[in-house]
């Protein structure tokens, strides 16, 4: 009876420690998370459920770049004061490879103070750099109405923040149909649901790169 109980154990051990050996990799290859940190433009404002930008994104990282995974951590009327504030925790608790930092819509449209603007949005790519976070960030513009000085330094806000920073900067996530006002709902400030795949694919050129770097992905259909 000993030795059939040493051979049925040695015969476990065989069996399960390549198991085990091959599972390991598999909990070290967990997927990594694209982070979207954005205010209401990102939250889906006035939209259907799953029928924001985000969401669609999520879905097509899902089929052409199935290592990733994307968390919608936007919150509508959120500033740049505020994502300073939340940053660090933010990115504790997801542990991005990618941040996609979409913000200063609400501080542009309250005239916030421009340097206070570009201290909080450095300060924001600053806390991702340091954990080694690839940023993607997303410029915005304003309408004229705000005086061309200051619609001019708001644009540079976000100009400068990507020329002295080691980001990949979209200027304009609007870009393609600012104009068009059917695309936008009636306050005029967050765009229709059949606006969102066109925001999609302004998002998806400059992040695209950054997932399939190393990886093994599909071209989206």
């Amino acid at each position: 009876m000993l030795a059939v109980a040493h051979a049925l154990a040695a015969t476990l051990v065989r069996r399960l420690v390549p198991a085990f050996l091959l599972g390991f990799p598999l909990i070290a290859a967990a997927a990594n998370t694209v982070l979207v940190f954005g205010d209401s433009i990102s939250a889906g404002y006035g939209l259907p459920q799953g029928a924001s930008w985000v969401s669609l994104l999520g879905e097509r990282v899902a089929k052409v770049a199935p290592d990733y995974r994307v968390v919608n951590a936007s919150i509508s009327g959120e500033t740049l004061a505020g994502g300073r504030r939340r940053i660090e925790p933010v990115l504790e608790q997801h542990k991005p490879s990618v941040v996609i930092v979409e913000l200063g819509g609400n501080d542009g449209l309250r005239g916030a103070p421009i340097e206070s603007m570009r201290s909080d949005l450095t300060a924001i790519v600053d806390a991702c750099l340091r954990r080694k976070v690839r940023v993607v960030l997303l410029g915005m513009r304003l309408p004229p109405n705000y005086g061309a000085a200051y619609v001019q330094r708001f644009q540079q806000v976000y100009a400068g923040v990507a020329q002295s920073r080691p980001v990949t900067f979209a200027p304009f996530l609007f870009e393609g149909f600012a104009e068009r006002q059917e695309l936008f709902q009636p306050d005029g400030i967050h765009p229709t649901r059949e606006a969102q795949p066109l925001m999609l694919e302004y998002v998806w050129k400059p992040l695209a790169p950054l997932l399939m770097q190393g990886k093994h992905a599909r071209a989206p259909h």
